[in-house]
């Protein structure tokens, strides 16, 4: 299973659920996860001591079942949007193992941003590359000049298919 996972619930819900729709056309099962809609606060060391938020378990649920991932961000102040570090962050304290979900596993980047997205898709890429996962070389990059390349979104879950096995 394909984990689409969207770090705003605009442009980049819609990125998501398009990107399932292409998905599904190709025989790809996938879900798409709505970090924004997720309930899980900022991560902070206060909130870890407080106990593992809930609604936790089913997201890791989801990451546990993923075998590959398209991560959909707006680009904010330069940098990926604080709800998708914080749910990295929050799987990387309260998980079982946290190594597992991303260890080896393939990684699309998308965006649709205002700014052109250019800087989120390269901290996207370092942030999971860290995390040991095999992020593809091509990336979706929209914006309301620029709609979604259709036979590029199709490559990339090829690739993204071919990588699963």
């Amino acid at each position: 299973m394909l984990l689409i996972c969207t770090a705003s619930s605009g442009k980049n819900f819609q990125l998501a659920t398009r990107l399932q729709e292409l998905a599904g056309e190709l025989g790809l099962p996938s879900e798409v996860l709505d970090l924004t809609e997720s309930g899980l606060p900022l991560y902070s060391p206060q909130e870890e001591a407080a106990g593992t938020p809930e609604g936790f378990e089913a997201i890791e649920s989801q990451f546990q079942r993923a075998r590959g991932f398209v991560f959909c961000a707006p680009e904010y102040n330069g940098s990926i949007p604080p709800v998708l570090t914080s749910a990295v962050a929050w799987l990387s304290v309260s998980g079982s193992d946290f190594r597992a979900l991303f260890n080896g596993k393939p990684v699309g980047l998308a965006t649709h941003s205002g700014g052109g997205g250019q800087k989120v898709l390269v901290a996207m890429r370092l942030h999971f590359a860290h995390l040991g996962a095999n992020v593809l070389g091509r990336e979706l990059q929209t914006n309301g000049n620029k709609p979604l390349n259709e036979d590029s979104a199709r490559n990339v879950l090829t690739q993204l298919a071919a990588q699963l096995g």
